[in-house]
């Protein structure tokens, strides 16, 4: 598994997600450049993601219990 302390968080936010959801598509789009300076901004480089995931465990799930699997599955990474 990707999930190291050198790995870029894209790469480990990737691996987590498709451990947990084996997902058709999943995209990880670092946006934090386009929040330096801003409160949340640590300087790292990665304070901020977007994900576009689809996955057949979305199927029959309220939009609520879609993020849940998703923040569980991310678990760790959040609190950070």
């Amino acid at each position: 598994m990707t999930d190291t302390a050198t790995a870029p968080l894209t790469e480990i936010i990737a691996a987590r997600l498709t451990a947990a959801l084996s997902p058709t598509r999943l995209e990880v789009l670092n946006e934090s450049a386009q929040h330096r300076g801003h409160m949340g901004d640590d300087g790292t480089g990665e304070t901020h993601f977007r994900v576009i995931i689809e996955s057949a465990a979305f199927a029959g799930q309220t939009r609520v219990a879609r993020q849940r699997l998703v923040n569980h599955a991310l678990a760790g990474l959040l609190a950070t």
